[in-house]
């Protein structure tokens, strides 16, 4: 077996003077400086060691006093002793929707005593196994504002989120959610959304349109179903030879992830694609390929981003209320700590137009 974590030290320590009665309920423990000089470590890793004992309720912080020994009715009970800490997942750091999103929360949480301990599982499984197995050790948050992660796929990583919410740690999902989770969201409406581009498009006389979107994640179903709707209730025909799936490894993959997707959509003269990321993808292929945009096909886009307007052609684009998705997320966790139940939340998008779509004629 490997040497224990310096801050696993500490802990065994602590617990150990109070069970040989060295420390008793509602004594003061040694200061983070004591601590820090007996064990040579730094103050974040005795700050790591005291909040692993105080989420376990063996220990209760007191503002401007010190750490104590909890009181034996604090112990074993259900309540929780408060962190005062949200822990923030989201799949990406740099993707263009995440930085608002997270500015948002922040400028809620800015307004409370509540903090933010941010984490990211670039879209994987086992990196948000790594996480969920982090807080249940820890118990150093309040709550939990959480990304789903591949949220379309079975995930194996549900009883982590079910026993998080067991201890007290309450879950609000964003921009996606677990089907099988008993948790809120706060999300894009993404049928509506893609529902709503795709009728614009058909307002622009467009017949023929191709759809590309995402496997994976459960916006990708939900977007699909949009486009689908809007062209039945047009009464145009839905072929599949102009739908294509694409997953997480095809992004990344550059644009060589996305020819596949953009030969099926030869012969169309419009395409909505998952999100902005598909679509300046396509719009690059377009160029590579010498397809003219709009005049031979049209392109449209969700979210928005900042990147849109600068495309070539600007993209047109559903616009995410990204600012509205983070404040209404930090806002919703902070009722569920106090102990109110909250609804999911789905907000409504609208087209910004710009040069990618032509208007053919009807």
């Amino acid at each position: 077996m490997g040497k224990k974590p310096k801050y696993v030290e500490i802990v065994d320590w602590i617990r150990s003077q109070i069970d040989s009665g060295e420390l008793k309920h509602g004594d003061r423990i040694a200061s983070e400086n004591e601590l820090m000089s007996k064990f040579q470590v730094s103050r974040q890793t005795v700050r790591h060691a005291l909040s692993v004992l105080v989420g376990q309720q063996t220990l209760e912080k007191k503002q401007g006093s010190g750490t104590y020994v909890s009181l034996p009715e604090m112990q074993g009970t259900n309540q929780r002793i408060r962190t005062k800490r949200i822990g923030v997942v989201t799949t990406y750091v740099n993707d263009y929707i995440f930085s608002p999103i997270i500015q948002s929360i922040e400028e809620v949480l800015s307004e409370t005593d509540y903090t933010m301990h941010l984490s990211f599982t670039y879209n994987s499984i086992t990196k948000e196994r790594e996480i969920l197995e982090g807080f249940c050790e820890t118990m150093n948050v309040d709550g939990i504002i959480a990304e789903p992660t591949k949220s379309n796929l079975p995930n194996p990583n549900i009883p982590l989120f079910k026993e998080l919410q067991d201890k007290g740690i309450p879950i609000l999902q964003l921009n996606s959610y677990y089907n099988n989770l008993d948790a809120p969201h706060v999300s894009v409406n993404d049928k509506m959304t893609a529902k709503i581009v795709t009728e614009y498009l058909i307002h622009q006389g467009h017949k023929n349109i191709a759809g590309i979107f995402k496997s994976d994640d459960g916006q990708g179903g939900r977007r699909y179903l949009g486009y689908m709707e809007a062209l039945m209730e047009a009464g145009i025909s839905v072929k599949d030879s102009r739908i294509s799936w694409i997953d997480t490894e095809d992004l990344r993959g550059g644009l060589d992830g996305l020819i596949q997707a953009f030969k099926r959509s030869e012969g169309c003269s419009a395409c909505v694609c998952y999100n902005d990321e598909v679509a300046e993808k396509i719009l690059n292929l377009c160029q590579m390929y010498n397809v003219s945009v709009p005049e031979e096909i049209s392109v449209v886009g969700i979210d928005n981003s900042n990147s849109a307007k600068y495309t070539l052609p600007p993209l047109t684009s559903a616009n995410n209320p990204v600012k509205d998705v983070g404040k209404y997320a930090a806002q919703g966790i902070l009722q569920m700590i106090e102990g109110e139940k909250i609804d999911s939340v789905e907000l409504d998008s609208e087209i910004v137009e710009r040069e990618s779509v032509k208007r053919m004629e009807i």
